[in-house]
């Protein structure tokens, strides 16, 4: 099962003076619509490397289907979350990086023209390259390289994983510098972003607290119309399925760790209703809490 985590993740990152690191995620037998990366942000680039299934990732509010081979670009301080497209099994490579690790390049004038915007967060990367010029499909190989790099750690690692993420940085700003320079804007990419991030934090800080649509949407100072659709655009769920995804997270923890029982766990996420709350935990977990209470003593 999924754990929903703090919304600011403090993303591993092993060695400070080789800041980026390799996350192999599988998951097997996925329905579709299951979460398989929780709505999170944090300041490090994240490099996602489809290998098998299909995946819907919302970043800073729209929506982009990937598939096997494709490479996702998710850059630093961006919301983003994924959930499966279709049932079967799901396999991605995952890869953040920090922009510290180009610190040694900071006097390079080449490398302050071309991959130093991007690492400051002047322009973006497209977040599907390769949907925007097929030439980048050329660009993945360094990506694989570094992922096999990270994986088999050979000797002096590092500094070929340094070598090949640079160049991939390199590539894609070569490919999307010019263009980038000549349409930017000053608009931010998505209004709101900070204070969406601190309510999301607070409801996944407190799943019990009640707190209304209206009251939401005052804290990101919108109407509950406007509210409910950026929220939806923004994490894939409306409001009120996320509450309830965050709370059935928070029975799944009570049932593996509490001697409460069932009805208590009920009301103690705040469903009075123990029929009702057996029917959103298995919508949400995909078995009863009685099953999950079996599963963790077994």
């Amino acid at each position: 099962m999924l754990d929903l985590k703090a919304l600011h993740e403090n993303t591993r990152i092993d060695h400070k003076s080789h800041p980026f690191q390799l996350f192999e995620n599988r998951f097997k037998q996925m329905k579709a619509g299951e979460c398989i990366l929780y709505l999170h942000w944090h300041e490090h680039f994240e490099l996602i490397m489809m290998r098998r299934g299909s995946v819907l990732f919302h970043i800073d509010s729209k929506p982009y289907a990937a598939e096997a081979g494709e490479l996702i670009v998710i850059p630093g301080g961006a919301l983003h979350v994924g959930y499966a497209a279709q049932e079967g099994d799901v396999e991605y490579d995952s890869v953040v990086v920090n922009p510290a690790l180009f610190h040694d390049f900071m006097h390079d004038p080449v490398h302050i023209q071309y991959v130093a915007p991007y690492l400051e967060g002047r322009v973006r990367f497209p977040v599907k390259p390769a949907d925007q010029d097929d030439v980048c499909l050329t660009y993945y190989a360094l990506m694989h390289e570094a992922i096999e790099e990270m994986s088999l750690r050979p000797p002096a690692y590092q500094l070929v994983v340094k070598s090949k993420l640079h160049a991939l940085f390199t590539m894609l700003a070569r490919t999307f510098l010019p263009q980038q320079r000549s349409e930017r804007s000053t608009k931010s990419y998505f209004p709101n972003r900070e204070r969406f991030k601190q309510l999301i934090e607070q409801v996944e800080a407190t799943p019990t607290s009640k707190i209304s649509v209206t009251e939401a949407a005052s804290h990101v100072g919108l109407n509950a119309y406007h509210f409910c659709k950026m929220f939806k655009k923004l994490t894939g769920r409306t409001f009120v399925e996320y509450v309830n995804g965050c709370r059935m997270t928070e029975a799944e923890r009570l049932l593996r760790e509490s001697s409460l029982t069932i009805t208590e766990i009920a009301a103690r996420v705040g469903c009075e209703n123990a029929n009702y709350f057996t029917k959103l935990y298995k919508k949400y977990k995909g078995m009863t809490p009685s099953q999950g209470r079996v599963e963790k003593e077994s």
